[in-house]
């Protein structure tokens, strides 16, 4: 038999628990309609000061959890998914914002496309209440979690949900607090689950919310970052990297078509332009090395497979920090051959004024090449360093195999 066990976390919730309660427990016959015979609701009181728990007590068909004191959204939450005794559980708001009379539905989608999450999506068409700050928060959630992750989701921060609880142990840990749901969604994402959206409408809540727009906000945006460089770091730094690189080459350009031009001297803004282009060049290399080394380590820490491109799939066969080595080698010998020529030519009474850009190009080169050459190196023993166990698991099988041919 398939069962359901919908989780509410409530604090301070007295004025609408008990209509939420009904509201879910009335659901029950169109969940058997879609296959999912059984159904369990846990209201799990995380430290209310008011009548929340008193209130729940008193209603049947439902298992109350209390929390001494406040632990937060998400701590009331993971209480209720270690209670949880049906193989799919859902989780919704106890401020009435989320409609109970969606779990059907989100259900049937499970089932029907066998999805490991199924979340009840507000920014998908269906009607919504949701103020405009909120919703303009949620849709760049949702498109920094799709950055991050290269798959697109349209409500990472959804409040109500339908997932398999033998999914727990690849989307832990999470946090205690309102980012929970985010984090859940980039982990799920990056796990490879399969994670669909429902459109579910959505009403706001009646007195004040919980949710600070700023503070929290800066909080989401952190866990859902942070939490995808634990996966695949050279997504985000490789990105930004690009970046670097991209209005490094940007200034080059202009230089150089200064130069064309036959003007040599920069004035404070190009001075300017011309340091932030060496910072940030320098800052893009690194940033994009260093990604792709945290790669290997995140795949060492998991045991996995390297990740591979910064768009979801490799771009370069062989991946592009294969080549490091010979690029490395060709931008120092790049930047040898400036050093000689603009030497050569100072010896021959060129002034600064026409050579500093070569000189400037032949360090640049050359600490480029330098990077990307001791990059090479520590990307080499940390590739070892993740195949060490599946060798030797290797090469003890093909040991144990001629063992046996030998015996008999």
């Amino acid at each position: 038999m398939t069962t359901l066990s919908i989780v509410i976390p409530a604090y301070n919730e007295e004025d609408g628990i008990q209509a939420v309660i009904q509201r879910a427990l009335a659901v029950r016959p169109r969940l058997a309609e879609c296959g999912v015979e059984g159904m369990e609701l846990i209201v799990v009181d995380d430290g209310s000061r008011d009548r929340t728990a008193e209130l729940v007590a008193a209603m049947p068909d439902v298992r109350l959890i209390r929390h001494r004191t406040n632990g937060g959204y998400g701590a009331a939450l993971k209480t209720g998914f270690a209670a949880a005794q049906g193989e799919w559980i859902g989780f919704l708001d106890a401020d009435g914002t989320y409609p109970p009379e969606s779990f059907p539905e989100l259900c049937r989608a499970a089932l029907a496309q066998d999805a490991d999450i199924v979340i009840g999506s507000r920014m998908a068409g269906a009607t919504s209440e949701m103020p405009l700050v909120r919703r303009v928060g949620n849709f760049l959630f949702a498109n920094l979690v799709s950055l991050v992750s290269a798959q697109r989701i349209s409500d990472s921060a959804s409040g109500m949900r339908v997932f398999k609880k033998a999914i727990l142990d690849r989307i832990y840990p999470l946090p205690d607090g309102l980012n929970l749901t985010p984090v859940m969604s980039t982990r799920a994402l990056h796990e490879e689950l399969r994670m669909i959206e429902v459109p579910i409408p959505y009403s706001e809540r009646a007195g004040r919310s919980k949710l600070n727009v700023v503070r929290d906000g800066v909080r989401f945006a952190q866990s859902i970052v942070w939490t995808a460089l634990t996966y695949n770091p050279v997504r985000l730094l490789g990105l930004i990297g690009l970046t670097c690189l991209a209005l490094t080459a940007a200034v080059v350009l202009w230089i150089v078509a200064q130069r064309v031009q036959g003007i040599t001297a920069l004035s404070a803004w190009g001075v300017f332009a011309l340091f932030m282009a060496a910072v940030l060049g320098v800052a893009g290399v690194n940033l994009f090395l260093l990604g792709v080394m945290f790669n290997y380590l995140v795949a060492i820490f998991y045991k996995r497979p390297i990740r591979q491109g910064l768009f979801g799939r490799p771009l370069f066969q062989p991946p592009l920090d294969r080549h490091f080595w010979w690029l490395g080698l060709l931008a120092l010998a790049v930047g040898g051959a400036l050093a000689i020529v603009s030497l050569t030519l100072s010896l021959q009474g060129w002034p600064l004024t026409r050579l500093w850009l070569w000189q400037l190009g032949a360090a640049m080169s050359a600490i480029v090449g330098i990077q990307l050459v001791i990059g090479w190196f520590i990307m080499r023993v940390l590739e070892e360093l993740s195949r060490r166990e599946a060798v030797i698991s290797s090469q003890l099988s093909v040991g144990s195999s001629q063992s046996l041919v030998l015996n008999r």
